[in-house]
């Protein structure tokens, strides 16, 4: 599957065919591009490499700050100043993202250091990027999980260069721009220099490695040399007194000469770094070459993970990369932790657990068990070490960031690795960990009033303490069970009587985008709004059933334009992430036929080929999971260890699950079309054995064959027996893996 990945696929503004249906009455809120990178990238690695303008979010590219529609540019064409490492992948609103030690291959002065060249012949494949300088340079980078690797194919000169600026960071884009409080340069032999940043009070390390023996080595401070220096320390660093520093490899060149520079990283110290550039590179020149084929080779290894049957490739290509965007993000950085001396996992760019839960989290987890293990172990310890569960995890000393998004996010995760029984985690400390954090900042208005504000973390809260039961029934904690259950029952207070979410501040959306999310009671939920019908009425008009297109936000859109959408109560078509379960909340009336339209307006209108190809900010992955799964015809209920089927895009596939590999056959299929009508199940059986519009999650980790019968119109299939409200988790035999609800 390698090979059909383009990570060009976001990178520019949304170019999609206009949509017809009921995607036309989608309106969008976000910024209509999805804010991806084509840089070099390990599978979950702690290093990312690219071409940098300074441009938002991720440093690559031509966009200025955006947060709402069509984002205006900054630069007519791509231009970079450099390459840089550690980029995000999708996210939006953060402002600064690292882009640390940016190296420039340049044939100018010093001086001229920080002016834009203009990019061709830009290639990307998973694990490699290159680009032309309009300077003649050839430039090609690679990665490892804790390292990069650039090579540079220089023309004839007389001075040509490799410069290290290590004083930058963020983006150019005002009050971006990402400053070092501190650090140190030194210069070690001869192709050799290490040196340390300490950014955001995250200590980043660097051992650097360049293949130049000709050429001379000085370190410089401010644009000028300091030919006879070995070693430059700066404290005290202010944005007013920030002078550039770095060092630099510079002598005369023969055409088609390469310079090959190896760059290893590490958060606890040079030694490690070096140690770490050891590992994933080698000893010895030219190792580019072999980094790039082991990197493609895990790259091979994790895309495998799932086979598709198309004859499209169109659309294999946009699952592929879709595939590939889902595993660019968590970073992994075992033993890397800069903030508690102990070793085993360290996780960062968790950015944002409100963006990944529902859909990525879940893939890791078939996908990578391990991972998933190491991601809940890295969060518990930060959860001991700085005080709670976070929302969001950067590079960067602080957990309680983004916590305005949501509550009680791990705990949904956590949840769902306790109910499928994968080992690896110390329950009775989890418990520990999730019970304390639900007290913590908006959870104490909860247990106070009944309710928190911004009313959806009343349902997050309310789903964390449902899910920390079913944590209190694996170690058999029958009266914390009881608590836990009573305090998730107040999921009711959010509602009012029309059957939506009180009015309150909502994150990047409107009640309507939060109030059909899956509860962990919906028979209740859908009694409390009036019924089956009352609830059917509800969602047709939030899908836009019979209603009239909509027009989308464009450049710099009016408050006004913004307050109109906003007032539409309209679904958000996957530009962003808050009603991204929904199309499945019509499951839970006996409305599968419904979901069916929804979910194949969305795979096939929402997602296409091209820089263009994404409706919104792929937001690490999150997106693009949602696509992977829903292509697959499945959708994993985050914490209730359930999945909800639909009929698949794709007339077959293979997947890789925790503890065996799912078949996915069909019966009927036929090939879709944009805009043309949906396929509707008729029955589904696994291993045989019929199924309704639901699967315990266990069962299919467990591998085995999912078979659909497809046919044009809906059939009774899934209109009678309900996916499970599961309110009171069950206390087991530690003996005995978690309950789980019945299934078929």
């Amino acid at each position: 599957m390698l090979e059909h990945v383009d990570p060009f696929i976001g990178t520019e503004v949304t170019d999609l065919p206009v949509p017809s249906g009921l995607a036309a009455t989608w309106w969008w809120p976000k910024p209509q591009v999805g804010n991806t990178h084509p840089g070099a990238c390990h599978p979950l690695g702690m290093v990312s490499a690219c071409a940098y303008s300074g441009a938002y979010p991720t440093g690559y590219g031509l966009y200025d700050l955006s947060t709402e529609g069509v984002p205006e540019t900054i630069h007519d064409a791509y231009v970079a100043s450099g390459f840089t490492h550690f980029q995000q992948s999708g996210t939006g609103a953060i402002r600064k993202y690292y882009n640390y030690f940016r190296v420039t291959p340049m044939l100018e002065p010093l001086d001229s250091l920080g002016r834009t060249f203009a990019l061709t012949e830009e290639e990307a494949s998973p694990g490699y990027y290159a680009a032309t300088l309009d300077n003649g340079v050839r430039v090609e980078i690679t990665v490892g999980p804790k390292s990069a690797v650039h090579r540079y194919t220089f023309p004839q000169h007389k001075d040509a260069r490799v410069v290290v600026d290590m004083s930058m960071g963020g983006l150019t884009i005002p009050y971006s721009a990402t400053i070092p409080l501190r650090a140190y340069l030194e210069s070690l032999a001869p192709g050799r220099a290490q040196g340390q940043i300490v950014v955001e009070g995250a200590p980043l390390s660097v051992y650097l490695e360049c293949d130049a023996p000709s050429w001379r080595q000085m370190l410089w401070y401010d644009r000028r040399l300091m030919p006879a220096g070995a070693r430059l320390d700066l404290d005290h660093i202010r944005p007013t007194t920030l002078r550039p520093f770095g060092l630099m490899w510079a002598g005369p060149s023969m055409a088609g000469q390469t310079v090959e520079l190896r760059m290893g990283f590490s958060l606890r110290g040079v030694e490690q770094a070096r140690e770490n550039l050891r590992k994933d590179c080698g000893t010895g020149q030219d190792r580019f070459g072999k980094r790039l084929s082991t990197t493609r080779s895990a790259w091979t290894d994790v895309l495998d993970g799932i086979h598709i049957e198309t004859e499209s490739a169109h659309r294999r290509e946009i699952f592929s990369t879709a595939l590939y965007h889902a595993l660019l993000k968590p970073c992994f950085a075992r033993d890397e932790s800069p903030f508690w001396p102990t070793d085993g996992p360290f996780v960062f760019d968790i950015s944002t657990m409100w963006d990944i839960y529902r859909t990525q989290l879940p893939l890791l987890t078939a996908l990578q068990p391990g991972k998933a293990i190491d991601l809940a172990n890295a969060l518990l310890t930060i959860s001991e070490q700085e005080g709670n569960l976070p929302i969001g995890y950067r590079m960067a000393r602080g957990s309680d960031r983004f916590s305005r998004q949501a509550s009680a996010l791990a705990h949904t995760f956590l949840a769902d690795l306790c109910q499928l029984d994968i080992p690896g985690i110390d329950w009775d400390w989890a418990l520990v960990n999730m019970q304390a954090d639900l007290r913590r900042t908006y959870g104490e208005d909860y247990l106070l009033t009944g309710v928190a504000h911004p009313i959806s973390h009343t349902l997050d809260l309310a789903f964390g303490y449902w899910c920390t039961a079913k944590v209190a029934a694996r170690v058999e904690d029958p009266a914390l069970v009881a608590e836990l259950t009573a305090l998730s029952d107040r999921w009711r207070g959010a509602f009012g009587p029309d059957g939506l979410l009180h009015d309150s501040n909502f994150y990047e959306g409107t009640k309507y985008n939060y109030s059909f999310r899956i509860l962990h009671d919906m028979a209740a939920r859908i009694a409390g709004a009036g019924g089956d019908d009352a609830y059917l009425a509800m969602l047709d008009a939030f899908f836009g059933f019979d209603a009239a297109p909509v027009t989308q936000p464009g450049v710099d859109p009016s408050p006004e334009e913004m307050d109109a959408g906003y007032a539409l109560g309209r679904f958000e078509g996957l530009n962003n992430e808050p009603d991204m379960e929904a199309p499945w909340s019509y499951h839970y009336i006996g409305r599968p036929d419904r979901t069916a339209q929804v979910v194949h307006d969305i795979v096939h209108q929402q997602f296409g080929r091209g820089r263009g190809g994404l409706p919104g900010n792929d937001d690490s992955g999150g997106l693009s999971s949602w696509y992977v799964w829903a292509s697959l015809g499945l959708f994993p209920v985050a914490g209730q260890s359930i999945f909800l089927l639909h009929p698949p895009s794709f007339a077959g596939a293979t997947m890789a699950m925790s503890r065996g590999r799912l078949t996915i056959e069909t019966e009927g299929f036929v090939e879709p079309v944009a805009g043309g009508p949906a396929q509707h199940v008729q029955s589904a059986t696994f291993d045989g054995v019929p199924v309704p519009s639901w699967i315990a999650a266990s069962r299919l980790h467990g591998g085995g064959t999912l078979r659909f019968v497809l046919g044009p119109e809906p059939s009774s299939w899934g209109t009678d027996e309900r996916p499970p409200s599961m309110p009171d988790p069950v206390v087991a035999p530690a003996s005995t893996s978690p309950a789980a609800p019945a299934s078929p």
